[in-house]
């Protein structure tokens, strides 16, 4: 790790977390350490303005000590890419990192300066092209000073927790620690120290593929006036999130927790899919205290002993059949754990909407959404909160060219859409209108066409 660039912080937490594996810990949390949130404070609570009503003085003064701090160390490799996520083209060209940059310019609007300040956490992957997409930004400052780099860890055998070793591709030996990195690598590179020097106190986290996840000024005024040292962000769970992970309660000291499905012993898989029992998931949308999470830090020795997460997957992830591999990661929400008066909110679905599939983005390129004028994009109001549900055969949908190639005149109509499901090999014409429940199939060789027109609660074979 040394000899691969990374700082005395990441190599003492990697090797603290691989002597926990070593002595037998698997990071998991038994239902019987826990107990359910029942319930918690509400945006809608305390959410005081109108978007369309003046400001509540001090918003300024907030924002001038907020910097707002985006993950991008993921390759869009799940959709068949090898570049950032955050540079696929989302609306009209623009892509996730489009989108970001405009929301903080237009923040920067009222403040008259380079606040609330802007920084990416970026992979070695992604650090390149991601800085030179930001260099056609004018007024967004030097990009250079934008972003630090995430740590990477060696991949381990698990018979005997030794550094993998694959000669046909040596950069597969080695994995991210999952983004529970941000704290230490935030420390290391100096950043954390020289944003509290310049008087930033806040930070607003979130994932750069979710573009829901904007600066929202009165969660910002709660956190300040309330205190608090952390605060995440979470949704209800619905059916469709039974298998992500929730926010509990330790039994062993009263502190709020996040328990991932890594995490879950098979025995308590029902009790961990119950959503009535567990009904809050994190949305990774986290405001955190400068102060507190440095000053925690230098009390660790600079990492943080966070929540295992053990990952059992193959050292080439293309590769099935190629050796496997045990990854030890963390999980940056796990940082809830770590205080005493952490917090959490829950907030509308609107505030997650990550890209995770061409399935999310064919949704967020339809009429079904908008681009407001602050550059958030969100459901149309007659949607009522609801996204419409696409299903998209993944033989021939789940990589980005083929997705693409099969939608050449961009997304159908969405806006009345509840439902589209697609199988087999379907080409849409521009002009294509769902409405209700609408089912695509191509049953022979070869590609079907949809060609323009309305379909409205029908099953179509093309």
């Amino acid at each position: 790790m040394r000899a691969a660039g990374q700082s005395e912080a990441a190599i003492l937490g990697f090797l603290g977390a691989v002597d926990r594996v070593r002595r037998g810990a698997r990071g998991f949390l038994p239902e019987a350490s826990i107990e359910p949130v029942a319930s918690l404070p509400r945006l809608a609570d305390f959410q005081s303005r109108n978007p369309t009503e003046p400001d509540v003085p001090g918003d300024d003064a907030l924002l001038r000590q907020l910097v707002v701090f985006k993950l991008n160390g993921g390759l869009g490799t799940g959709m068949g890419l090898d570049g950032p996520k955050s540079l696929v083209p989302v609306r009209s060209g623009a892509t996730f990192l489009d989108f970001i940059v405009r929301q903080i310019l237009h923040l920067r609007q009222r403040t008259g300066g380079e606040v609330p300040a802007f920084c990416l956490m970026n992979s070695t992957a992604t650090r390149r092209q991601t800085l030179d997409a930001l260099s056609r930004f004018s007024g967004l400052g030097d990009p250079a000073e934008m972003d630090f780099i995430q740590s990477t860890v060696p991949k381990l055998d698990p018979a005997t927790l030794e550094p993998a070793v694959w000669p046909a591709d040596p950069e597969m030996e080695w994995c991210p620690p999952g983004h529970g990195d941000f704290y230490p690598s935030l420390l290391a590179c100096g950043l954390l120290d020289r944003f509290l020097e310049r008087g930033i106190r806040y930070a607003f986290v979130s994932n750069s593929d979710n573009l829901g996840a904007t600066v929202d000024l009165d969660l910002l005024r709660y956190f300040a006036d309330q205190d608090l040292p952390f605060v995440m962000e979470v949704a209800e769970r619905t059916a469709a999130d039974r298998k992500g992970g929730h926010l509990a309660r330790s039994l062993a000291d009263g502190r709020l927790l996040l328990r991932e499905s890594a995490q879950c012993p098979a025995a308590d898989e029902a009790s961990f899919q119950d959503i009535s029992r567990h009904r809050f998931f994190n949305t990774n949308n986290l405001w955190i205290r400068l102060d507190a999470i440095r000053d925690l830090l230098r009390c660790q020795g600079g990492t943080l002993s966070l929540p295992l997460i053990t990952n059992v997957k193959t050292v080439d992830p293309r590769d099935p059949a190629s050796p496997k591999v045990l990854q030890l990661e963390s999980a940056m929400g796990a940082a809830i754990g770590e205080f005493d008066r952490s917090a959490a909110v829950v907030v509308p679905r609107s505030r997650f909407a990550p890209v995770k599939a061409t399935v999310d983005l064919l949704a967020l390129r339809s009429d079904a959404y908008r681009v407001t004028g602050d550059h958030r994009l969100v459901l149309v109001e007659s949607r009522d909160g609801r996204p419409p549900v696409v299903d998209l055969d993944s033989v021939h949908y789940k990589f980005l060219p083929d997705f693409e190639a099969l939608f050449p005149g961009g997304a159908p109509s969405l806006i009345g859409c509840d439902g589209l499901k697609v199988r087999g090999r379907v080409r849409f014409e521009p002009g294509v209108t769902c409405v209700g429940s609408v089912e695509f199939s191509r049953e022979s060789e070869g590609t079907g066409t949809v060609v323009a027109g309305v379909y409205r609660d029908q099953r179509v074979t093309v």
